[in-house]
């Protein structure tokens, strides 16, 4: 089965190869633009439906895999920050506090497509202005929504999470398997991608 991961990602690539199968990676072009008030989970399900899709004409062979992650803090979503100080307001307001990250899949092949939003909630600890700054010096926050890595450096201020770790780095791979699963994809020996 071919299998296409229609994401621009470092760490999802890095998540889906967890999976041990062989895939295709491409970025999808889609406008990132949250419509009105849409409520953060139909954002992300949105566009990961839309990533999905926008691959189906020309690979309608293939499995195609698609998400959006953001992470939400009192109904606002943090995504990535554009500079330092746009990433240091982010760690202010997650510091102290709890929020929730909100992943929403697609899996796509042929005529079918299923599209499933998976939240979990992260519980960080608070934060002096010192650790803030050192943190945003350096780098990790500048390409992440919310503007820390669970998988990095950031993992030293979240005192705990509920729900899937995998889902907070932009991939809930236990939710995904077994909709991969569904759509006829089995177990492989795993080998390096």
């Amino acid at each position: 089965m071919q299998i296409l991961l229609a994401s621009g990602s470092p760490r999802r690539r890095e998540l889906f190869s967890w999976l041990g199968v062989e895939f295709e990676v491409l970025a999808p072009d889609v406008d990132e633009t949250v419509r009105g008030s849409e409520a953060p989970g139909d954002y992300c399900s949105r566009l990961s439906r839309e990533k999905a899709l926008s691959f189906q004409e020309v690979r309608p062979r293939h499995l195609i895999v698609a998400a959006d992650t953001v992470v939400v803090i009192g109904g606002a979503i943090l995504g990535k920050p554009s500079n330092g100080d746009e990433a240091r307001s982010h760690l202010r307001q997650l510091q102290g506090c709890m929020h929730e990250v909100f992943t929403g899949y697609t899996v796509a092949r042929e005529s079918r497509a299923a599209t499933r939003v998976i939240r979990t909630r992260v519980f960080f600890r608070d934060m002096t202005e010192e650790e803030i700054d050192w943190y945003v010096s350096t780098g990790e926050p500048m390409d992440k929504a919310g503007s820390y890595a669970l998988q990095g450096i950031g993992a030293v201020f979240v005192d705990r999470i509920e729900g899937s770790y995998t889902n907070v780095i932009g991939l809930p791979l236990s939710h995904l398997y077994h909709d991969l699963k569904d759509f006829g994809l089995g177990l492989q020996p795993f080998r390096e991608a």
